[in-house]
């Protein structure tokens, strides 16, 4: 939800609300076969707590796999609420977000760690989306480059 929250709140108050279109979508396909082929390799499953699933726990880091960087912002505001929920348990982790992009045999790392500022913007998160989902209708289509390739592009345009 704060990934969606950050990329788009269309997507985010649809997917709340139980309009899941992302099952037909190429992108998500891939970026669940990477998710795979990452995990095999590593001989590790994704971590469930709660309704977050992290992709990887090690002793040092929270590690979150995206297939692209193109909404690296969103990507790290899912991984600091990852890390705030841990830190709720009282689990304490750095975070570290790898890319792996589709055309490139490297991949890019970025590294996010809590601080008091986050989780107070962290708290003040939380009710946003909050009030976000509870409104009775979804927010109006935002009209952005990035939209062509969501999942629920049919949805919002046609």
């Amino acid at each position: 939800m704060v990934n969606y929250y950050f990329h788009c709140r269309r997507q985010c108050w649809l997917f709340s609300n139980r309009v899941n279109l992302e099952d037909n979508s190429e992108d998500v396909r891939i970026g669940r076969i990477l998710h795979a082929l990452k995990a095999e390799k590593a001989k590790k499953k994704e971590v469930a707590i709660e309704s977050i699933k992290i992709d990887k726990l090690t002793p040092e880091y929270l590690v979150e796999i995206k297939k692209s960087d193109a909404d690296l912002e969103a990507v790290k505001w899912q991984t600091l609420f990852y890390l705030y929920v841990l830190k709720q348990k009282g689990i304490k982790r750095k975070g570290r977000i790898e890319v792996i992009e589709k055309k490139k045999k490297d991949h890019k790392i970025y590294y996010v760690e809590l601080s008091q500022d986050i989780i107070n913007q962290i708290k003040q998160l939380i009710i946003d989306i909050h009030e976000l989902i509870e409104e009775s209708v979804p927010p109006k289509p935002i009209h952005k480059t990035k939209c062509k390739k969501c999942a629920y592009y049919e949805y919002c345009y046609i």
